[in-house]
């Protein structure tokens, strides 16, 4: 029997820019369903009694090898209901700004098995060619977010996005 936890499962992840202002962005399917592919930003689940903030860093340096020392301020909050692997979840995911001048890891990557397994490529993006992406991005609205971002129009205060 699969007794699936009360509320919300919270995530952290980094709309991590390089030197060009391009963004990483994790290309994933659900290992179930081949043809349910996306682009999102790095990140996952909080461990009990982790900060999001270092659950940030710590996914990062997972998924990408790259390990930021700090983080920026969090952009926004997005709630998410969707089904993988044949079961379905509800996230709350953080979303903070982080920098780097280098693309190159510093660690080696540690995915888990699961991330593995959805794994298809990580790209770095400029905000242009995002714009013109025909796959599914998660948040639907994530090239107009980075362009707020670049315009400095977003509120000191976190958005809630859907």
């Amino acid at each position: 029997m699969n007794i699936q936890p009360q509320g919300p499962r919270i995530g952290a992840r980094v709309l991590l820019l390089d030197a060009n202002d391009r963004v990483l962005l994790m290309h994933a399917r659900d290992p179930h369903d081949h043809a349910h592919h996306w682009w999102e930003l790095p990140g996952g689940g909080v461990d009990p009694g982790e900060k999001l903030v270092d659950a940030a860093v710590r996914e990062v340096a997972e998924e990408t090898g790259i390990v930021l020392t700090t983080l920026d301020r969090e952009l926004w909050v997005r709630e998410s209901r969707f089904q993988y692997m044949g079961a379905d979840h509800h996230r709350v995911d953080h979303v903070f700004l982080a920098r780097v001048t280098s693309t190159a890891p510093q660690a080696a990557p540690r995915p888990t098995e699961t991330e593995r397994a959805g794994l298809i490529e990580q790209r770095w993006w400029t905000a242009a060619e995002l714009h013109g992406c025909t796959d599914k991005v998660l948040p639907a609205r994530l090239a107009c977010l980075l362009d707020d971002v670049f315009a400095g129009a977003l509120t000191a205060a976190p958005l809630f996005i859907d």
